[in-house]
Formats: structure tokens, C-alpha cells, sequence
């Protein structure tokens, strides 16, 4: 049997066939690389970006793993935003049902008790540190008998400080568990943590490749930092654009200049850590239906956001590097469609954006604005769009409490 459908990876029947039901029929990549691993018990480490697909990569084999009549949770997952935890939960919630297996979510902004009462039916237990330290504070959740472990965007749960809390939470679990970790690199801070809670792990790194079919114009915008209002107002003023994201780097920034837009009589919504779970979802609601179509947000933020639609990204504060610009631009120019992407660049930010340009391949991109390119010992290509399969997989293309 073919190792390029699921069963050929050893998946079970009922598992392909809840896969199967939404149109899931071969494995991306990553999915291909990771599933067998995982499968047989190993320890893994993975670098890959978000959106290529790694959700199925571990939910699937580890719902294998499990029994319905084994403890409670059997696995936990750990995430760095709401977004995150409520997108695997529903991505992964048919493949635990085939398996008469139960998944829920636990992070701030809502109600802890409901959450309290669904964590001890659970199964796979998906959380954001601060809110499962909050149970763990109060004896609501029992990580004793933890079979696998798995740190998403582990890289970003370190950006965001999570490493002390990452800390005890791994302590309460046992230390003959299977682990795993996801990250957008294994350097640094990341390699370090996987170092320290993992055993002979097999490493797999993945980076998409470049969908031939997407379309998307990179612009650089040189701009006074008084007029980017001006330019940002003249932008979403194109009659041509759809759904637009609007990137800025701070919560205060985004509710700032959701105001600002206001005053211009240009609507727009703010999605970042500071709103409710509630207030963020009304506004991804909106902005998804259309009845808005500007949505500003932070990086942390934005991570949860997987709409259709996206015709226009904006970077009205620069990226800090060059994943962010990435993961930032990659959610327009999908699934076939043109998308544009704009970074207003400051005159003291010229170098920096200049560097992140050349090492992506878009030197003349860059220098089309006007500025002159930065050398690199390495690029990438010219198409830097990220491949990013749709929350709900069309693997097809049919088509804390704290944080």
C-alpha cells in the first residue's frame, strides 16, 4: 500500500475514514514525514511553520495510541493562544470521535468552572499554560498519568514567556511520557527546550513548498511616520481590495488605530490578547462574514486567524523578521487567488526591512521603492507565500487564563 495515503502510513480504518468523510484523502508533507514516528512512540521534533498542515500530523497518529477506556486526560496539549487551542480542538475533534475519544480546550477570557467539568471527561486535554496552571493551582486536572505531550509553536510559547510555567506543568507529568514538539525553528531557545524534555527524539524539518499557483505582489512603502495614517487611509480606499489585515506589533497600537480608522470614517476591528474570547470571536466573525473588512491585529493574535478572502495584508508596523513577514503576508494570494502585500517602511527601518527583503529574494522588490538592498549570504525565493491549508483541510484543494 502506498505510503502517500494514510493508511499506508499504518492510520487505522476508522480514523481514514473520518478523514475521508471531509474530503482528507493524502497527506501533506509534513504529515508524511511525522505520522510513523509518532506512531511507533518516538520522542519527534519538528520545525515547521504554522499552516503546513502539523495539527493532523500529531492528532492523528495519537488518537491511535489511545484508548477510550484509559485515563484521563491521556494527553496534553500545550498552545500559546486561545485561537490556537480552539482551532486543534476542531480540526482534531472527528479523528478522537472515531475513536470514541473526547478533546477540549482550556484558556482564559471565559468561565473557568465549565471548563473545569469538561477537562475531567477529556481525553486529550488542549490548553494555554496560564489557564492550566490556574486548574492545576486548584486540583481541577491530574497530568499524572499523561502518556504523550505535545508543545505547539513552541517557539512562540517561549516569545511569549511561557517557559517558567512550561517548566512546572512538565513536572507534573510523568517521566516516561512520549513527547513532542512543534516549533518554526529548533535553534536557540527551542532547541534548548526540546533538549531538556525529550529522549533520542527523531528530528523532521519541513518548510512548504512554494504553491506555483499563488499570486502575490510584494510592495514596499517608504513613509514619514506622520502620514502613515494618510497612506493606510489611501490603501483601503482601493476599490479593488477585499478582506484586508492590517498587522500592527502592540494591543494598544491595534485599539489605537482602530480609532483612528473610525475618524476617518474607515470601519475596522482589533484582534489581540487584551479582548475577551467573546470580543475576539464577534470580531473574526465579522470580519469573515465581510461586514468588516479590515481587522487589525497583533502577531500573537493573528495566529488563530485562517479566513478565506484575504485579498490585501498590510504591514502597518514592520515585521520583526522575516517569519513574521512570512506567516504575516502568507495569509493572502491563496488557494490560486492574487493577494498583495504592503509594508510601510519608516526611514530608520530602511536597513533592517532592507535585510529581511534580500534574504527573501525580494531585492528588487525592495529596490523598486527606492531603497537600496541589503547583501545576504543566503536568499530564498521570490515567492515567499507560506502554503497554508484552510482551518478546515481541503488536503485536496476542494477547492492564561493568563497570557
Amino acid at each position: 500500500m502506498s505510503k502517500t495515503s494514510f493508511a499506508g502510513l499504518g492510520v487505522s480504518a476508522a480514523v481514514c475514514a473520518a478523514l475521508e468523510e471531509r474530503g482528507i484523502t493524502t497527506p501533506f508533507p509534513v504529515q508524511s514525514l511525522v505520522i510513523g514516528d509518532v506512531a511507533a512512540g518516538h520522542d519527534v521534533l519538528v520545525a515547521s511553520p504554522t499552516g503546513s498542515g502539523k495539527t493532523l500530523a500529531f492528532s492523528v497518529p495519537l488518537v491511535d495510541r489511545l484508548q477510550a477506556t484509559g485515563p484521563r486526560p491521556a494527553a496534553l496539549i500545550l498552545v500559546p493562544t486561545r485561537e490556537l487551542a480552539s482551532q486543534i480542538v476542531e480540526e482534531a475533534r472527528t479523528v478522537a470521535h472515531a475513536r470514541a475519544l473526547s478533546i477540549t480546550a482550556v484558556y482564559g477570557g471565559v468561565g473557568i468552572q465549565p471548563q473545569i467539568r469538561a477537562v475531567r471527561k477529556a481525553h486529550i486535554l488542549v490548553a494555554t499554560p496560564g489557564r492550566l496552571q490556574d486548574l492545576l493551582d486548584r486540583d481541577a486536572v491530574d497530568l499524572s498519568r499523561v502518556q504523550t505531550l505535545i508543545l505547539d509553536e513552541a517557539d512562540r510559547m517561549l516569545d511569549m514567556g511561557f517557559r517558567p510555567a512550561i517548566d512546572r506543568i512538565v513536572k507534573r507529568t510523568p517521566a516516561d511520557r512520549q513527547t513532542l514538539l512543534f516549533s518554526a525553528t529548533l535553534d536557540g531557545a527551542p532547541g534548548n527546550l526540546a533538549a531538556a524534555y525529550t529522549r533520542d527524539a527523531r528530528r523532521h524539518s519541513h518548510r512548504p513548498e512554494i504553491d506555483p499557483k499563488a499570486v502575490t505582489e510584494h510592495r514596499f512603502l517608504p513613509v514619514l511616520h506622520e502620514e502613515k495614517i494618510d497612506h493606510l487611509v489611501r490603501e483601503l480606499n482601493d476599490d479593488t481590495r477585499g478582506l484586508t489585515l492590517v498587522f500592527v506589533r502592540t494591543k494598544r497600537g491595534a485599539d489605537r488605530l482602530v480609532k483612528r480608522l473610525g475618524s476617518r470614517g474607515e470601519s475596522a476591528v482589533a484582534m489581540h490578547g487584551d479582548r475577551s474570547q467573546a470580543q475576539r470571536q464577534k470580531a473574526l466573525a465579522r470580519f469573515e462574514a465581510g461586514d468588516v473588512r479590515t481587522l487589525v491585529a497583533t502577531d500573537v493574535a493573528a495566529r488563530g486567524i485562517d479566513v478565506d478572502g484575504i485579498t490585501h495584508v498590510i504591514n502597518f508596523d514592520a515585521p520583526e523578521d522575516s517569519d513574521a513577514y512570512v506567516h504575516r503576508i502568507g495569509r493572502t494570494g491563496r488557494a490560486g487567488r492574487s493577494g498583495i502585500g504592503i509594508t510601510f517602511v519608516l526611514a530608520d527601518q530602511a536597513h533592517e526591512i532592507g535585510r529581511i527583503a534580500t534574504g527573501l529574494g525580494l531585492d528588487s522588490q525592495f529596490a523598486g521603492a527606492g531603497f537600496e538592498t541589503a547583501p545576504s549570504s543566503h536568499s530564498r525565493p521570490a515567492s515567499v507565500r507560506s502554503q497554508r491549508p484552510s482551518r478546515r483541510p481541503r488536503q485536496q484543494q476542494r477547492s492564561r487564563g493568563r497570557r
